[in-house]
């Protein structure tokens, strides 16, 4: 088979995998509160990812950590998971499931945001409006805008605030996670595996500091499973892949944005929301102003 065949379906496993998340997400916040649903989700991927090195002979690469390495773990396994999810899965016990996953896909706008200060880009006036496009689609997915009604948006409560601000926030830690991720140069699978034993660790102490912990019922556990195969662990591996065989990382890095369409119509299935017009005009704001900030940067 040749290479490029090779990206395109490991691309497409890892896109089919990450569309399933959202409703992987909300269904197991009815049995499991956020903190807890991260402990056992972070753990399988803990497991999944010692796994991989091993079968991919890679745990000798944890022996030449450096006091450095391990402190700059430290910082990303805060970050992500802990930080990032936390924020995310109370995100979607307060919002539908469309809504916080829409939201949360803001975050390479925030990319671009932060590097101005952190890594001194520079950005121009056309990136702003493209910036502003995504932004826009924020205000249709929290104000639920109908234009056949006399009320043309709709104020949103307390909750679907503070559910609203967490996507959002979400989305600038994982921002933040990635443009601390630019300088650290060591083996992508080996790394991710240490910040998510750190990650792990932290969960552990916020639940033992909060009390919390509790035996999930079976529907949680398998969901924590499968979150922490398929968005935590074996589909980093599938995406890595097919960047590695792809030609050009573009051919690639664009399908992407099919994940969130599919992922709509699998919570419509899965998870019951029907499909609200505004979060998919919303998506189409957000999408459109990535696509665009990323043309104008090429």
């Amino acid at each position: 088979m040749k290479s490029q065949k090779k990206a395109y379906l490991f691309a497409l496993a890892a896109i089919a995998c990450w569309s399933t998340i959202g409703s992987a997400f909300k269904i197991s916040l009815r049995y499991l509160d956020p903190l807890g649903l991260l402990f056992f989700s972070s753990f399988m991927a803990c497991l999944v990812l010692f796994f991989i090195l091993l079968a991919q002979g890679k745990l000798t690469l944890l022996k030449s950590l450096s006091i450095k390495d391990v402190l700059l773990s430290a910082l990303l396994g805060f970050l992500n998971p802990f930080l990032y999810y936390v924020v995310l899965l109370r995100a979607y016990d307060l919002l539908q499931a469309q809504e916080a996953g829409t939201l949360n896909y803001i975050w390479p706008l925030f990319l671009v945001l932060l590097s101005i200060p952190m890594l001194k880009q520079k950005i121009s006036l056309s990136s702003i409006f493209a910036i502003l496009i995504s932004f826009t689609g924020i205000i249709v997915i929290s104000t639920h805008p109908d234009l056949t009604s006399h009320h043309l948006v709709s104020i949103p409560d307390s909750d679907r605030v503070m559910g609203i601000f967490l996507a959002v926030g979400s989305a600038v830690f994982w921002a933040l996670y990635w443009i601390f991720n630019v300088r650290d140069q060591r083996e992508a699978v080996s790394k991710l595996f240490l910040n998510f034993c750190f990650g792990f660790i932290y969960t552990f102490l916020a639940i033992v500091i909060t009390g919390t912990f509790q035996i999930p019922p079976w529907q949680a556990l398998t969901g924590a499973v499968y979150i922490g195969l398929f968005e935590m662990g074996i589909t980093f591996v599938f995406w890595l892949n097919a960047l590695r065989f792809s030609s050009t990382t573009a051919k690639v890095s664009n399908l992407i944005y099919l994940s969130p369409f599919i992922s709509l119509i699998i919570i419509h299935f899965a998870v019951g929301e029907p499909i609200l017009f505004s979060t998919f005009v919303g998506l189409m704001f957000i999408v459109t102003g990535i696509i665009l900030q990323q043309y104008l940067k090429r």
